[in-house]
């Protein structure tokens, strides 16, 4: 397999470019949809409530994401602080969604790069995983632009909302090898009530056919590991909330029924969810039986789904020493 591309776009300087390109664009702040048009190189906080320094709250292996992703040693996944959403069962929301304890969290971009260094050269990582990076992208290629002379070396990986400004994902073309997005939902109004975003699908859909212009279908290596391409995920929600018919058909016939999909299962209430009775409990049998049979109707054979123990294990506590996650 060939190198990552960011290293070619490192040797003709374009790295650097895009670098200064992106942060440029915190002077008045336009990187993911919210357009909050703040200063953030000043310190003015808009939407997500960060600056001009990455917020990292923990860095680990983490060996539960996909299998080609996590592979044997694990994924190198950088937990950043703060979100563009405000989903109100966020199963993360210890750290998305608490602005007073993340401002403590903020180190430099040359400190990112180091723990860059450190997850593929200390444990071993298959890859570098960006998890909720919508707001911090100037700040990723900045690490990743001071870690390559350090030998960076490994495919990157950005996880994300879906929530993506389709202008700063093209700043990422050569960049990202491996786009994780979610797929949440079909519907704008539910998008709105849930997450506090009320065009989510316009920007999600648009994001997603911009990821799968620049790397494709996934490809594996020799060992199963992934090194390019893209994985959609889609959480089913109690009462159809997700929207799985209109989300899955629209990757199915817009896309392609060939795109590789992660169908999750591990919806539990959490954080505010409790509020609104639909989200009081976990999904059904006839729930995820539904999605299952969809996905068999489309033709979309590629992907994994989760089983429906899965919220047993997928509950992080950012808060435990070590890892946040007790199985992994």
């Amino acid at each position: 397999m060939s190198d990552p591309s960011y290293l070619s776009l490192y040797s003709s300087g374009e790295l650097r470019h895009r670098a200064e390109a992106l942060e440029a664009r915190l002077f008045s702040c336009c990187i993911c949809p919210r357009k909050c048009s703040i200063n953030r190189l000043k310190g003015e906080l808009g939407f997500c409530h960060s600056g001009a320094l990455p917020i990292v709250d923990t860095v680990c292996n983490h060996l539960g994401e996909e299998p080609p992703i996590s592979g044997t040693k694990g994924s190198g996944t950088v937990f950043f602080g703060n979100c563009n959403l405000r989903c109100i069962y966020c199963q993360n929301h210890q750290i998305s969604q608490n602005w007073r304890k993340m401002g403590d969290k903020e180190i430099d971009c040359r400190t990112l790069a180091e723990r860059l260094i450190y997850l593929q050269d200390g444990l071993g990582c298959h890859n570098i995983n960006f998890v909720s990076p919508s707001h911090f992208v100037p700040q990723i290629v900045r690490a990743v632009l001071e870690a390559v002379p350090m030998g960076l070396n490994i495919p990157l990986v950005y996880n994300t909302s879906g929530y993506d400004s389709l202008d700063t994902l093209k700043m990422l073309d050569g960049i990202i090898d491996i786009y994780l997005p979610d797929i949440r939902y079909a519907s704008d109004k539910i998008a709105k009530r849930l997450s506090g975003a009320s065009d989510y699908v316009e920007h999600a859909r648009a994001g997603i056919r911009e990821m799968y212009r620049q790397v494709g279908n996934l490809v594996l290596d020799e060992k199963g590991i992934a090194v390019r391409g893209l994985i959609v995920r889609h959480l089913i929600l109690p009462e159809k909330l997700a929207g799985s018919d209109g989300s899955l058909n629209w990757l199915a016939k817009e896309i392609s029924p060939k795109v590789s999909v992660s169908i999750m299962a591990q919806y539990y209430t959490s954080h505010h969810a409790n509020r609104l009775p639909a989200l009081s409990r976990r999904i059904t049998e006839a729930e995820y039986d539904e999605v299952l049979a969809l996905l068999e109707q489309l033709g979309m054979e590629n992907g994994w789904v989760q089983e429906m123990s899965a919220p047993e294990n997928y509950q992080p506590d950012f808060e435990r020493e070590g890892h946040p996650f007790n199985r992994f």
